[in-house]
């Protein structure tokens, strides 16, 4: 076996699958760049979600004819020179790989002037060969053209997104940067058209107002610690604001934006007893620490960060965050439907009291007045199924009941939760949310393939504040959503409109926000298998997380409505998921219990 030292663009190719992973990753660093150079006004101009043209313009400090060409090559850089310098980063680039990645797998046009020079300078990159150098008229500062990206590595052009994928991470990584310096004026145009112009804030609540809404901006609370390791800013949400989503969470670190699943739970513990578990309060914390005490250089991207006193970190962010929600008198809200539900209903006059039931009369919703010759029986529970069909498949319970229909007064609706119905061998008990899963499973399922699903118009249209980055998911989704039943529309940089949801979902403005939630969730996990296998888990995410919003089962009508369609489905026994839906008890069962 010979060794051999690779060739300088083939090693920056291997830089590059490291560094530049998809368009975001070319703004990402760019716009650092554009930082570090002392910038006040940023612009950043996207075509085609970055595969056409990425360009970043800055008012820098620019550089000189030979710094210009020399930025290109691998490992040149003017933040640190000796090892030692590594302990003392303050900047965001310093290991100048990234300019020499990107031009490894694309063409790059730099147009760049120094303050005092008459005339600035133009170079030309392509994979990682220099192709002309000259002189050209253009303003102070530095602009970066980084046209046809991945144009001589087609399989990672091919693994790209669609646009408003790649389009949403371009915006996270544009707004990671806007969040840290908001004395800067940042600008991103996508197509032509402004995403964002950001003129310079007095301060961070300003900057996160402008970028994420007035809404986030309005439901959050200042934090702030000082101590000798430590010192940290920012904000964090109120815990009746917390979402199921990741999207507004941020951590940074002498200016840098970071990700610590580890500091995540630091801030959710303190939030325990607060909030459900499975939801995430917003934070924007800002801290600094003695660079000496942190290494930046462990991740090619510079995205994770090792804190020397991690515990101590983590300590501090808990008990800052504890001690704000403390003192803002946050505090876990009592559910007094629960409450009344274990209040005595009985007192010491035990005698006097009788059970009340209103007499159920039978209802046939399909009555047509105006065509009486045509008589038809009063439709009941279970009538457009045939139970004593469905239990003889199922001989394991045995015939419970001697007729194919139940009356709906034989149908008690329990706290909202159970619909319990008796027969002559027993009792069986319905799972109301798991009922209506398996009932939506299947009738998304039959949406998703035949794209015809039925929609009900809100009273009112809901907006629903969702992030500029998310946007882009709805938009790449309409058609899908659409089949569904679901009327979502772009509403603003940051807000979607819901217009109309599925037949039999609530569109009370609070379950609405809540169901765009859950969409968002499942919108954001991607999806790239068969499409038989990709309709049957979509169809199963979506049915999941809109059992809750469906409108509640208050009535034996309603009740006997949910078992008929649970009745129809090609197994009513067990969710998607493979959990229970329905449990019998013989009389044999019941004696047993006395």
């Amino acid at each position: 076996m010979e060794l051999r030292i690779l060739p300088g663009n083939v090693a920056n190719m291997i830089a590059a699958g490291e560094v530049v992973q998809r368009p975001a990753s070319v703004v990402k660093e760019l716009l650092e760049n554009a930082v570090d150079a002392g910038a006040d006004q940023i612009t950043v101009v996207v075509l085609d979600a970055g595969r056409t043209l990425v360009q970043v313009i800055d008012n820098g400090c620019g550089m000189n004819p030979d710094d210009a060409v020399l930025c290109f090559e691998r490992h040149a850089t003017s933040k640190i020179a000796t090892a030692e310098d590594l302990e003392a980063i303050a900047t965001f680039g310093f290991r100048g790989e990234a300019l020499a990645s990107i031009a490894a797998v694309a063409d790059v046009t730099l147009r760049t002037r120094r303050a005092g020079d008459e005339v600035g300078v133009e170079v030309e990159f392509s994979a990682s060969q220099h192709l002309a150098t000259r002189e050209t008229s253009c303003p102070q500062g530095s602009s970066f053209a980084v046209r046809n990206l991945f144009y001589n590595v087609p399989a990672r052009r091919k693994f790209l997104k669609s646009d408003n994928v790649e389009l949403k991470h371009i915006i996270e990584e544009f707004t990671r940067v806007a969040l840290t310096r908001p004395d800067i004026a940042f600008t991103l145009t996508h197509n032509k058209k402004d995403l964002f112009v950001l003129r310079k804030a007095q301060s961070l609540k300003f900057r996160i107002q402008d970028l994420m809404g007035t809404t986030v901006a309005g439901e959050l609370v200042d934090v702030s610690a000082e101590t000798s390791v430590m010192r940290m800013s920012g904000f964090v949400g109120r815990p009746d604001t917390a979402r199921k989503t990741l999207g507004n969470q941020f951590f940074f670190v002498n200016g840098r934006y970071f990700r610590s699943a580890y500091l995540h739970k630091a801030v959710k513990k303190a939030y325990e007893n607060l909030m459900p578990e499975d939801l995430n309060p917003s934070y924007f914390l800002y801290l600094e620490v003695d660079p000496h005490s942190i290494d930046v250089n462990i991740h090619p991207t510079k995205t994770e960060i090792k804190f020397e006193e991690d515990n101590v970190i983590f300590q501090i962010i808990y008990a800052c965050i504890k001690e704000t929600l403390g003192r803002s008198s946050f505090a876990a809200s009592l559910d007094f439907e629960a409450a009344a539900d274990e209040m005595p209903v009985i007192g010491k006059h035990f005698d006097e009291y009788r059970p009340v039931s209103s007499p159920a009369a039978p209802v046939d919703p399909d009555y047509n007045p105006f065509e009486p010759d045509a008589p038809r029986e009063p439709r009941t529970a279970f009538a457009s199924a045939d139970y004593s069909n469905f239990v003889d498949k199922r001989q394991d319970y045995g015939k419970l009941f001697e007729e194919s229909t139940l009356p709906t007064h034989q149908l008690i609706v329990l706290q909202g939760k159970y619909i319990v119905t008796q027969g002559r061998s027993g009792l069986m008990t319905v799972h109301i949310r798991r009922a209506w899963e398996r009932v939506l499973f299947e009738r998304f399922r039959t949406s998703l393939a035949a794209a015809g699903h039925v929609s009900q118009a809100a009273l009112f249209p809901v907006p629903v504040e969702v992030g500029p980055a998310n946007v882009p998911l709805f938009e790449e989704n309409a058609a899908m959503l659409s089949s569904m039943g679901f009327d979502i529309q772009p509403f603003g940089p940051g807000t979607v409109v819901v217009n109309g949801v599925p037949e039999g979902f609530s569109a009370e403005a609070g379950k609405v926000e809540v169901l765009v939630g859950d969409l968002l969730l499942i919108l954001s996990d991607g999806h790239s298998s068969l499409q038989g296998v990709l309709e049957n888990n979509l169809a199963e995410k979506f049915a999941r997380a809109a059992a809750g919003g469906m409108r509640e089962v208050t009535s034996p009508t309603e009740a006997g409505r949910l078992v008929d369609a649970l009745m129809n489905t090609s197994n009513p026994e067990q969710t998607p998921s493979g959990k229970r839906i329905l449990t019998f008890q013989s009389i044999v069962d019941i004696d047993k219990l006395f």
